[in-house]
């Protein structure tokens, strides 16, 4: 089996201004990723029409910003600068088209397996090809004129030094918590798969392990993979 030690460095400057912040990670190996199909793909297509189901008999559109895990992420956002009624936290954009009435976009199997798990637990979650990654990991603000692509962009972001970012000992995977590598993400190739739960100022290591596990799991059931290590890591961890 695949094997990779998780570890997170926390920089002392994130540390300074977000003294209870922490990331939940979780692994899944050995998976089979389709093209997502969902009149071919019959576990995929259980799966979104039951979660669906769930969390339109739970959220109402209307009072949907009062929830507060939603509530926490837009307070988290407002203090790294990003406004988020512009750039909205993923889970709670995925969770408000469903509300609308539409479906998740279609991208694979492992994708929207996870897409599903964020849009129900309102927790931003990533998805990485874990043998593209270079660990250990760290939580820091960017570097100014540090260079990100993100996924779907065509040229190179720059970032500054007021971005917080998930990074490997080479490159920036994430821009924390919102937009991810291209370099890194899930492709029809993967094999095996690091998932990560961010969590916000007032978000618990519970909500974020339960967001992980659920993540994990719905990768398993539509891929057939083998669920690893679940770990918390906050920014005490030095």
């Amino acid at each position: 089996m695949f094997s990779m030690e998780i570890s997170v460095h926390w920089d002392g400057k994130v540390f300074q201004r977000f003294s209870d912040l922490a990331i939940c990670m979780g692994t899944v190996n050995n998976v089979h990723i389709e093209e997502e199909n969902e009149e071919e793909n019959e576990q995929i297509h259980r799966l979104k029409q039951s979660v669906y189901a769930e969390i339109k008999g739970r959220y109402n559109i209307e009072t949907l910003k009062d929830n507060g895990t939603v509530r926490a992420y837009r307070d988290f956002y407002w203090k790294l600068g990003i406004d988020p009624t512009k750039t909205r936290p993923s889970g709670e954009a995925l969770l408000r088209r469903v509300l609308h009435g539409d479906t998740l976009p279609r991208i694979s199997t492992v994708v929207d397996a996870y897409n599903l798990a964020s849009m129900q637990t309102i927790i931003p979650v990533s998805g990485f090809d874990r043998d593209c990654l270079n660990p250990p990991f760290h939580v820091r603000f960017a570097e100014n004129g540090e260079a990100f692509i993100g996924i779907g962009m065509s040229k190179p972001m720059i970032l500054t030094d007021k971005m917080l970012v998930l990074a490997d000992q080479k490159q920036v995977l994430s821009i924390y918590p919102y937009r991810d590598s291209d370099n890194t993400k899930i492709t029809l190739h993967t094999r095996n798969v690091l998932v990560v739960g961010y969590g916000a100022t007032s978000i618990s290591k519970q909500q974020l392990t339960e967001a992980v596990k659920t993540t994990l799991e719905y990768i398993r059931l539509v891929s057939s993979g083998e669920v690893g290590t679940v770990k918390v890591f906050n920014s005490t961890c030095k």
